[in-house]
Formats: structure tokens, sequence, C-alpha cells
């Protein structure tokens, strides 16, 4: 057996047996054609890699919890052109054999220079009450930090540590170029970007896995957004009623359509232009993150789940 390989070397030790220390992303245990196998989805801070647990899966599977630390021993296995590891041992590893740090993906952009451009942006609201609002709500530091760190998303894109942030800036960057092609209200427009998801931050919860607080799932980022926005206008005298009936516009219909949980339907231009902004972002990047998981020699992805269907991803080599 060797030392933990990281993710990221795995495609190198095809067909060798590897051990290591993986945290479990996803679990779920499925029924095969004879017997219920256990399939994971285990990461490390280089990135995430498929595993099937063939042998006693249903015992294994009550041993721990996405979100847990575990040690493995397994194979590393080339099926139909995807790297897997093929587990023959595991067990729960206890707390004191690893940093969680280790474990937990990131941005590939630091942290610094995503807070710069972010705040590039809010300087750039020239509106009074609007440029108020963005400061009173990030110059927070500690609520800003949280909103530094936060993942974006539980699985499709920017389900990562500073993944929020990195996804802010991008939609706000998108929504910059299409003021220049289009009729819209500049710093409307940006402010929209800018908090268009900012209660993420008390939407996810990221303990190991990213996963929904009580309020995300009886609420949602959309709602505790706007909340949130209100809250702040109503501390700046003088606050425009329709200023912020439209800037709450844009956050409850952002995401554009009643079944993809939009509370309203995108009503305004700039409503329709940051819906289709933050969806172009949050698609590319999800497709972009399945195409870096695959292995260097891949032509087609993994499967993934994308809107509800399974399909593969084309990546010429």
């Amino acid at each position: 057996m060797t030392e933990h390989i990281s993710v990221a070397e795995l495609h190198q030790k095809v067909n060798q047996e590897i051990s290591g220390l993986y945290l479990v992303a996803e679990k779920e245990l499925r029924e095969g054609k004879n017997d219920f196998y256990l399939r994971l989805k285990l990461q490390d801070k280089t990135g995430t890699i498929s595993a099937n647990v063939w042998k006693d899966a249903a015992r294994h599977s009550d041993e721990f919890d996405a979100g847990d630390i575990i040690s493995i021993q397994g194979t590393v296995v080339n099926y139909k052109g995807q790297v897997q590891l093929s587990i023959a041992k595991l067990r729960f590893a206890d707390k004191s054999e690893y940093n969680l740090d280790d474990y937990l993906t990131r941005s590939k952009i630091e942290p610094e220079v995503l807070g710069d451009r972010f705040f590039e942006f809010v300087d750039k609201v020239q509106q009074p009450y609007l440029n108020k609002l963005l400061h009173l709500i990030f110059e927070d530091k500690e609520f800003f930090n949280k909103f530094l760190r936060a993942p974006a998303a539980k699985s499709w894109h920017h389900n990562y540590i500073n993944g929020l942030i990195e996804h802010t800036v991008a939609v706000a960057a998108l929504c910059e170029f299409a003021s220049t092609l289009y009729p819209v209200d500049y710093d409307i427009l940006i402010s929209g970007a800018l908090l268009h998801d900012v209660a993420k931050v008390q939407e996810y919860a990221n303990l190991g896995n990213i996963d929904f607080t009580d309020a995300g799932r009886l609420i949602g980022h959309l709602a505790l957004s706007d909340q949130m926005v209100c809250e702040n206008a109503s501390k700046i005298p003088g606050f425009p009623e329709e200023l912020l009936l439209n800037l709450r516009h844009l956050i409850l219909s952002h995401h554009g359509e009643y079944e993809k949980a939009s509370v309203r339907l995108p009503q305004t231009l700039e409503a329709i232009v940051l819906h289709h902004c933050d969806n172009l972002d949050a698609q590319a990047k999800g497709v972009a993150q399945i195409i870096e998981a695959a292995p260097p020699f891949a032509v087609w992805t993994e499967y993934d789940k994308l809107n509800n269907r399974y399909y593969k991803i084309y990546r010429p080599v």
C-alpha cells in the first residue's frame, strides 16, 4: 500500500492499490443486480472522485455519513474511460487523524482578489441610496468574512469555499457587459447582481460537506435575501420606496421560472438581464467543473445530472 494519494493524482495509479483518507461528499446505497452496493463521491482539496463499495455495502453504509472522513483501501480502476475507486476496506476516521482544511475544495482565485473585485463593483454604484445599502451590508466585517467563505450551491456550481463571492463577481461582470448592450439602469442592475444571492450565507452550512440549514430548506435564499435587503434599507433614512421595490424584484425573480423556485417572473429589463447572467454563470461553471473533474485522457466526462437529465460532456483532448 502507498501513502495517501491526492484525488488529482489518482489517474496516475490505475490498476494499483492505494490507501488514504478522503471526505465523503456524497453517499448513496444502491440496489444492483444481485445485491446492494454503496456509491460514494470522495474528495480532498484537489478534487472529487467516484467510488464503489461492493461487499457488505449495507453494513458499511451505517458506519459513516456524508461529511465524514473515512480511511479506505482499494484499487484505482478505469471504467469506460472514467477513473474510479473500488473500495475493499474502509473505516470511520477519527478527528485526530486529519486536518479538515485538507479536504475542503476552494476557488482557484485567491479570496483577497475576489474581495477586491467585489468592492470595485460596489464603488461603481453611484446612486447614493444603493451605494449606502451595499456598504452597510458588506462593510460588516463579520458578515463579509462569512460571505467570502460561503459556497454558492450544494452540488451543481461553485460548490466550494469562496464559491459564493466568485459566482457573485462573475454575475456582476456579465451584467456590466450587458449594460453596454442594453438600456438598463446600471446602478440597480449591479446592485441586484451583488445582492441576488447574499443570503446563501444563511442557506448553507459548510462543515465538511455542503448542506442546507433549516432556514435554507424552509425559507430559501431568495426570501432571506429580500428580508436582509429590506431590514438594512430601513436603517437608511429616506430610502426611496420605488427604488427598493425594483431592487427587491431583481432578487425575488432572478431564478426566472416558478418551477425553479422563483418567487416572481422577471418583469423589468434589469430583472431579465440579471436572470440570464446568473443562469449563464451557474450553468457554464457547472459544466466546467464536470470537465475539470474528468481524467486528463478522457474525451467524454462521467455521466452527471444537469437539469434533471443525465448526459456526458464532450471534451476534445
